[in-house]
C-alpha cells in the first residue's frame, strides 16, 4: 500500500500527538493500521515531522529512530495514547501517568539528543506542565488526540479538511437520502 506523511497526518498539534496518531482506527481491530509497522515508514516520520508539525520550530532536524530504541519508542507512543486519551476521558489516570513517566524516562536515558524518541518525549512533558491539557480532545470521526486551539474551544474533530468533512459529506448524504424517500 502506498502511504505518504501528509499534513492531516500532523493535526495532533504536538509531535507527541502526532507520533501517538500513527495507529489508524486504533480501536477498530479489523480496520487499525500501524504506520511504524513497516520501518521506511517509521524511518520517513522525522522528516515529515519537520515540515507538518505544529511544534517543528522547537525540534530542528530529527533523526530516525535507531532500531535499538524501536520498542522502547513504540512503548513510549503506546504510555502516551493510555495516559491523555484517560485525561480528556476524564478517567483515574494516576498509574498511567506512571507509565508514561516510566516510558518517558526510559527514552531520555537512551536517546540521542537529536532524535526524534527524544522529540517525542520532551514534547510530551510539554503537554503535562502545559494549559494545552484542558484543550486536549479525541477527534469524533477518527478517534486521534488533538489540541483544540480554536477561540472558543468548540473544535470536534482532529482536521476539518479531513475528518470534518467526511462527517459533513455522510450528514449531507442522509439528509438528500431521507427527502428522496419523502
Amino acid at each position: 500500500m502506498s502511504f505518504s506523511w501528509t499534513p492531516h497526518r500532523f493535526a495532533g498539534g504536538a509531535l507527541a500527538l502526532d507520533v501517538a496518531n500513527s495507529v489508524i482506527l486504533r480501536f477498530d481491530p479489523e480496520r487499525s493500521i500501524d504506520r511504524f509497522a513497516e520501518p521506511p515508514q517509521m524511518h520517513a516520520f522525522p522528516k515529515a515531522a519537520e515540515k507538518f508539525s505544529a511544534e517543528r520550530a522547537l525540534f530542528g532536524d530529527l533523526a530516525p529512530v535507531q532500531a535499538e530504541n524501536r520498542a522502547p519508542f513504540i512503548a513510549l507512543r503506546e504510555a502516551i495514547d493510555r495516559y491523555f486519551r484517560a485525561r480528556v476521558l476524564g478517567d483515574d489516570a494516576q498509574t498511567l501517568l506512571a507509565d508514561f513517566l516510566e516510558a518517558t524516562v526510559a527514552i531520555l536515558r537512551r536517546a540521542e539528543r537529536n532524535s526524534l524518541e527524544a522529540a517525542t518525549a520532551h514534547s510530551a512533558l510539554r503537554l503535562l506542565a502545559d494549559d494545552e491539557l484542558a484543550r486536549m480532545k479525541i477527534c469524533g470521526s477518527c478517534g486521534w488526540l488533538f489540541i483544540d486551539r480554536s477561540r472558543n474551544r468548540s473544535r470536534t474533530w482532529c482536521d476539518m479538511a479531513v475528518c470534518g468533512n467526511r462527517v459533513k459529506a455522510s450528514r449531507h448524504y442522509h439528509r438528500r437520502k431521507k427527502e428522496a424517500v419523502s
